[in-house]
């Protein structure tokens, strides 16, 4: 050991010189190298300047490539779309994990997913997702399933505005803390939808946020996470500190008190010189959950980026929409908030709309990158409410695009009533004539269903349709007479009315068994006997025989008409009170078969020959009690006793005609002329199967009282609601009590009705309407409805629009610039003379004597018969 010490110490000594000569080189290179950086340092600054422009530049070039393989997708909530917060969850997840289907190449600005919620007049708030177009599948099947209706979206291109606004909004506030937890009831995107109810875009008014979810880079949250972590042990170390000088201060104080010194000289006892021994406190431990707050987890951890821009042509709407939307996103505010970007210096905001941010604004909009000036990290449960489009529980307000704007004289629009906006504004709303098929209003009475119903057909009228206005109690026609008293409409009004005022009153005349019109026989024979058979509750099981003696009895009196009318007599035609002779007198009943024979069918000759002989005389009293009934009143003796009545529906019908019809009342005797006339329309309407489907000219019957009508013919109106859509034949019924009609009509009415509406009431009588919209609004809330205010669902383009409030159009107030007064009494003239109105004394003389012209045709046309088909007539007697 003693001879190595030596070898060891020679052999060091020489690398000394040469260690310390590598040193002072390394530390005079060091020194010029930094000489020459502090001297040419603008090289340096040049050449990194140089890399990071070309950097950028490629991943520019990138990015853009990237952005033009985006693919856009929009969603369409059902009204009925009430998602759970598991499935916007697993919706906000989706759209997490398709940020990242870009291809390996594209920069991290790029891979990002973009909500996009946008309001520029077409519907209410427009809900599109963009993404990699490689997450198309991944996107289009949501968690919402069958109640969201996901569509490929084109892209918008939209026109230049005069003003635009941008704003771009980032968090502010602790970045550890979350935005507030918004509840799902009321929808959290109702502040933003009504941010932009008002919208009009006749003024070029536009709205649009936009959403870039991505997900948080490891690197940045790893470095956030160790800066707050530091942050956390830093202030802690300062409490501590802070603490231990407070303790020991209080220390001092104590020993130096009076109290102290009191307690000595009492007791004779003096403290040590040493002192209290005072331990400061240790710096707590730090709780990470607590200090990194919801950047404690990487699950489900995203960094968004939000962007907004409003545009106008009218100045000052962009900044004012603008200022509703940064209302808007403060609902969401709790821990943290959003915030628009920028400063304000008096009068003026320097922010996304100027210099120098203005530019890469413009960059991120239109190429969808997501590149946030700072890390705004949120977790997926603090977007609930942007990650789905508007639910059930929203509040939609309803624009131009959803419900059109009335326009006067417009064929192909149709009065609703008036629409409140949340700005106040009030317009005039319809809904499209070819998509109104079938409306039924119900409400107390007083509360506004025939005045609607009366706008809506005044409208109409004034638009070049065709209507029919059935209205027992007759009330409708002096309130529209003076807005339909226009000289072009006059030709076209026709009045029947069976009310029979006045001292030389008028009424039209109908024969419900004319053939002058051209009507098929069966169908005449048909529609007769069902509507007497609706009225007196006859059917094959309980009134059998009445029924077949009927039937036979129009067979042959139907076929008397054809005849009369072949000769060019249909003035001599026999009506329905001439069943009363068939049956009664044999001369005439011998005659009449006898003229008819080859016209009748087999069946109904063998019947007349066989069975009739053998039938008891009180068999035809059922028969004959109800028409007897008809004759004993002067009106409908007069209106259905004539042989060619002016009366034609189907010819009013392909000639837009607007027929005003009031019947008597609703007695036994006028619920059978009602049922004769809606059975007849029901039959008009048929024969329009010989017209093709095009060339069908549309009609628009209007039922007042519903009641008062399917009390008479409860199968023809329920079969009028199932089939007249066919034959572009659309009915609106009115009625109080939609728990009165009768269960055929009542289904019927609900089941097809386009619109449904409803005006105050009682909450029993409305439930049955709420009960169809889901009780929203629930009956409390429309039977405390004032007076002319509805709620009612539309359909428009093929969609339930409501139920909405709307007020019902008061004639006075929308047509006043149609009212003529002065032409009242030349329209109510017109009117009567177009249904071919006579004095009642003429027209009740003229059916009295109507019998004995029938016999004259009978007999003449026997005489011109072959001896061979006279002699027959024995074997009818």
């Amino acid at each position: 050991m003693d001879s190595a010490a030596p070898y060891l110490t020679i052999q060091s000594l020489p690398s000394l010189p040469l260690s310390s000569g590598l040193f002072f080189g390394l530390l005079t290179g060091a020194v010029s190298t930094a000489g020459w950086v502090i001297t040419y340092w603008y090289v340096l600054a040049v050449a990194a300047l140089v890399l990071w422009a070309v950097g950028e530049a490629v991943v520019r070039r990138l990015a853009r490539k990237a952005s033009a393989e985006r693919m856009a997708l929009e969603l369409v909530p059902s009204q009925h779309f009430d998602p759970g917060l598991e499935e916007i969850f697993r919706r906000g997840v989706q759209l997490a994990r398709a940020s990242t289907s870009m291809p390996w190449w594209a920069p991290r600005r790029t891979k990002s997913v973009q909500i996009r919620l946008r309001a520029d007049g077409s519907s209410p708030l427009r809900y599109r997702v963009e993404g990699p177009a490689g997450a198309e599948r991944l996107l289009s099947i949501t968690p919402f399933g069958p109640h969201v209706t996901v569509t490929r979206a084109r892209p918008i291109v939209d026109k230049p505005r005069e003003h635009v606004v941008r704003a771009e909004f980032i968090l502010r506030g602790r970045s550890t803390a979350p935005l507030r937890e918004v509840p799902l009831d009321p929808d959290p995107l109702q502040p933003l939808i009504d941010a932009v109810s008002d919208l009009r875009a006749e003024l070029g008014d536009l709205a649009e946020i936009r959403l870039d979810i991505q997900r948080a880079p490891k690197w940045a949250l790893r470095a956030r996470r160790l800066q707050l972590m530091t942050e956390a042990r830093r202030s802690e170390r300062r409490e501590a500190k802070r603490s231990a000088r407070w303790i020991r201060q209080d220390a001092l104080g104590v020993e130096d008190s009076v109290t102290l010194h009191l307690q000595q000289l009492v007791s004779g006892k003096k403290s040590g010189g040493g002192g209290r021994l005072v331990m400061p406190p240790v710096p707590r431990r730090v709780d990470p959950a607590v200090a990194l707050g919801k950047l404690a987890e990487d699950d489900h951890l995203v960094r968004v980026q939000l962007l907004v821009i409003s545009a106008s042509n009218t100045e000052g709407r962009a900044h004012a929409r603008l200022a509703q939307i940064q209302a808007a996103l403060d609902v969401f505010g709790g821990g943290s908030r959003w915030a628009m970007r920028g400063w304000s210096v008096g009068p003026w905001r320097f922010g996304a709309d100027r210099w120098p941010s203005r530019r890469g604004f413009e960059r991120r909009w239109q190429l969808g990158h997501c590149q946030p000036p700072r890390p705004n990290w949120v977790r997926l449960d603090e977007l609930t409410g942007l990650l789905k489009p508007p639910t059930v529980h929203c509040r939609m307000p309803l624009l131009a695009g959803d419900l059109p704007t009335f326009e006067f004289k417009n064929p192909e629009l149709l009065l609703q009533g008036i629409y409140r906006g949340p700005d106040g504004r009030r317009r005039l709303v319809a809904t499209y004539a070819k998509e109104t098929l079938f409306e039924v209003g119900v409400g107390k009475a007083g509360g506004g269903k025939t005045e609607r119903a009366l706008a809506q057909a005044i409208g109409w009228a004034h638009a070049g349709g065709g209507l029919m206005f059935v209205d027992p109690h007759r009330d409708s026609w002096p309130r529209a007479l003076p807005f339909l008293a226009h000289d072009h409409l006059m030709e076209r009004i026709a009045l029947v009315d069976l009310n029979g005022f006045g001292q030389s009153p008028q009424v039209s005349s109908w024969n419900p068994l004319g053939m002058h019109q051209g009507q098929a026989a069966h169908e005449v024979v048909e529609s007769v006997a069902d509507a007497y058979a609706a009225v007196l509750g006859w059917d094959d099981a309980g009134a059998p025989r009445a029924l077949t003696i009927l039937t036979a009895s129009l067979a042959v009196l139907v076929a008397v008409n054809e005849a009369a009318c072949r000769a060019g007599r249909p003035e001599d035609q026999a009506t329905v009170f001439h069943v009363r002779a068939l049956i009664t007198d044999a001369d005439f009943r011998a005659a009449a078969l006898a003229a008819v024979e080859e016209s009748l069918g087999e069946e109904t000759r063998s019947w007349w020959r066989t069975v009739f002989p053998t039938l008891p005389a009180d068999a035809f009293a059922v028969v004959l009690n109800p028409i007897a009934r008809l004759a004993a009143n002067p009106v409908t003796h007069a209106f259905l006793g004539q042989s060619a009545g002016a009366y034609n529906i189907r010819s009013a019908m392909d000639s837009r005609m607007i027929v005003w019809v009031c019947p008597g009342g609703n007695g036994p005797t006028d619920r059978l002329v009602t049922a004769l006339l809606a059975r007849d329309l029901l039959r008009a309407v048929r024969s329009r199967r010989d017209t093709p489907q095009e060339q069908r000219v549309e009609f628009r019957p209007y039922f007042d009282e519903l009641i008062t009508l399917t009390g008479a013919a409860p199968e023809t109106i329920a079969a009028m609601f199932e089939d007249f859509r066919k034959y572009r034949v659309h009915v609106h019924g009115m009625t109080q009590l939609l728990a009165r009609l009768p269960a055929a009509v009542r289904l019927s009415l609900v089941q097809n009705a386009s619109t449904l509406a409803s005006t105050a009431g009682s909450q029993a009588a409305i439930t049955p309407i709420t009960a169809e919209w889901g009780d929203r609004p629930g009956p409390d809330v429309v039977a405390s409805l004032d007076r002319f205010e509805h709620y009612m669902s539309l359909t428009v383009k093929g969609r339930r629009v409501g139920p909405v409030r709307i007020t019902g159009p008061h004639l006075d107030e929308v047509f006043a610039d149609y009212a003529r007064p002065e032409k009242k009494g030349a329209l109510e003239r017109s009117a009567r003379a177009m249904a071919g109105a006579a004095p009642l004394d003429h027209l009740t003389a003229r059916a009295a004597g109507q019998l004995g012209r029938v016999t004259a045709f009978l007999a003449h046309h026997a005489s011109t018969t072959a001896p061979a088909a006279r002699s027959e007539k024995k074997g009818y007697q």
